[in-house]
């Protein structure tokens, strides 16, 4: 048997690139189908195996301004040749869950969301007074949306990565769907003897939602040092309304990472995640976690037992909130054990599971599909 995976681009190793590189081994002889690729930017245990770029990935400027080519995407994903695979599992936060399967192959769709922009966050990620080409990109975005919504029963299956976007599949593709959380390493995210310091850690790709501005203000606000890792299209910007109590950094090695975890005095959310594997890795190296109280966030923390989740999306409530955290005390044993349910093993059992109840019942007991078992 063999498997076509398709993923939407690898450029980067975010959290969606984490979940491939756990669902690569979960499925026989894997081939990785990607509209944009660049090599070195994915770890070495995705890019030992096969990969193939669409047409997109020659064309000018694709490594730096790929999403550029938007109004492409639809026809990328959809020009792969997916014929003699026995099997397409997609992992999906823009355009990937729209590869059109052979005929009678199962297609299950792992989706990370459907595509933020083109629902509920255009405003947040095209703000009309920063955007240029505004009418050009609205009109590429709404062009997206609908076939995205006209493509949405290509997948034979769905799981969506939190119960947030169980929902949102729902509303926005009228399909039904399970959460399968993503898996979390919390075999390496571990707590240590170390202090806890006084500084706020905030992790992600800086882009529009992760409203990672409004962190810097509470920071600002309350006298506090914020150390922010990640990069993306809104460091700039960032940056220009960062001071110098703000520390900024990207592509440290995750030793170091995981100490940031183990000595800061809280992990804070200030946007609403799709799930959030960093607030994962967070609990479980031990860190109290302060957060938007939408989305994924609330499949993990619990208030006031692992943290603080607070309303209202505005850097006054996360200041708030901060404060409110300072007057509690944590066991963090707790903290750490609520991170345990995230673990790797049980996302590769239920992935295993949802792989063979979609493969004729030849096929589970063929040698070549050990993989899934």
């Amino acid at each position: 048997m063999r498997t076509a995976v398709v993923h939407d681009w690898l450029n980067g190793r975010r959290g969606g690139e984490k979940v491939l590189e756990a669902i690569l081994p979960l499925v026989p002889d894997p081939t990785i189908f990607t509209l944009f690729y660049t090599p070195g930017s994915v770890s070495p245990a995705v890019e030992r195996y096969p990969i193939r770029a669409s047409f997109l990935n020659t064309l000018p400027f694709s490594r730096s301004h790929y999403r550029n080519y938007l109004p492409l995407f639809p026809r990328a994903v959809e020009s792969f040749d997916l014929s003699g695979f026995d099997l397409v599992v997609s992992i999906s936060h823009c355009v990937a869950k729209g590869a059109i399967a052979p005929p009678g192959v199962p297609h299950l769709c792992y989706c990370n969301s459907p595509v933020r922009w083109a629902y509920e966050m255009f405003d947040l990620y095209f703000p009309r007074d920063r955007t240029r080409f505004f009418l050009l990109k609205k009109w590429a975005v709404d062009r997206l949306r609908r076939w995205d919504i006209a493509t949405a029963n290509r997948p034979t299956r769905l799981l969506g990565n939190s119960s947030v976007i169980v929902e949102r599949i729902r509303r926005h593709w009228n399909r039904e769907s399970r959460a399968l959380f993503p898996p979390v390493d919390v075999a390496y995210f571990t707590p240590s003897a170390a202090p806890r310091k006084d500084f706020l850690l905030a992790v992600g790709a800086l882009v529009p939602y992760k409203r990672f501005e409004l962190a810097i203000e509470a920071a600002k606000a309350l006298g506090r040092p914020l150390v922010l890792v990640g990069n993306g299209p809104e460091e700039a910007r960032l940056r220009a309304m960062a001071g110098s109590s703000v520390r900024m950094v990207a592509g440290i090695p995750g030793e170091e990472l995981r100490e940031l975890y183990r000595t800061c005095a809280a992990y804070v959310q200030p946007g609403e995640e799709d799930f959030g594997i960093a607030t994962v890795e967070a609990l479980a190296c031990g860190a109290p976690v302060v957060a938007l109280g939408r989305g994924g966030v609330r499949d993990m923390v619990r208030d006031p037992e692992h943290g603080v989740l607070y309303a209202e999306e505005s850097a006054a409530a996360l200041t708030a909130a901060v404060r409110r955290l300072e007057t509690m005390s944590f066991d963090y044993n707790a903290l750490r054990a609520s991170a345990l349910r995230f673990s790797p093993e049980r996302f590769a059992e239920e992935f295993r599971a949802e792989v063979a109840a979609l493969l004729p019942p030849a096929a589970r007991r063929s040698p070549e599909t050990k993989a899934v078992r």
